[in-house]
């Protein structure tokens, strides 16, 4: 299982109607409105790295009001 953070900025006042939309998306653990750089953090898992990127790129992205993602794949050093 591959876990990610994905942070997430949107259009101003966009935030919660964001995390709302997100929290729906299969995959997504937990979605979170915070204040700084990002709007918006998630916390997502997949099988694997290319279905993590299908996540992100098809159905997160895809979300009215997101302008940027960054994707933060989780790693055991």
């Amino acid at each position: 299982m591959v876990h990610a953070y994905i942070l997430i900025q949107t259009e101003v006042g966009k935030a919660a109607s964001v995390a709302d939309a997100v929290r729906g998306i299969t995959g997504v653990a937990e979605a979170e409105d915070v204040t700084g750089p990002y709007d918006v953090i998630v916390r997502a898992e997949a099988k694997t790295v290319d279905e993590l990127g299908k996540l992100v790129v098809a159905r997160i992205q895809a979300v009215e009001g997101i302008t940027r993602t960054l994707t933060c794949p989780v790693v055991h050093l």
